[in-house]
């Protein structure tokens, strides 16, 4: 599983670091980093809930 963010279109909004935040993370400068772009299959049900939940649509996840 990758992670891809398409972070033109991020907002930083935060719900993916909510779902997710052993993969997601936004940092002070209010921009959001992937800290796992390959994380293991056990985060799967967290990292779909965080692409669903985006509401810009930047996150995509790629088998």
């Amino acid at each position: 599983m990758q992670i891809i963010v398409d972070f033109d279109m991020c907002a930083a909004t935060g719900g993916c670091v909510n779902q997710a935040p052993e993969v997601f993370e936004i940092r002070d400068d209010g921009f959001l980093y992937v800290l796992q772009e390959n994380p293991n299959e056990s985060l799967r049900a967290k990292v779909k809930l965080a692409e669903d939940l985006c509401p810009t649509g930047a996150i995509t996840i790629n088998d």
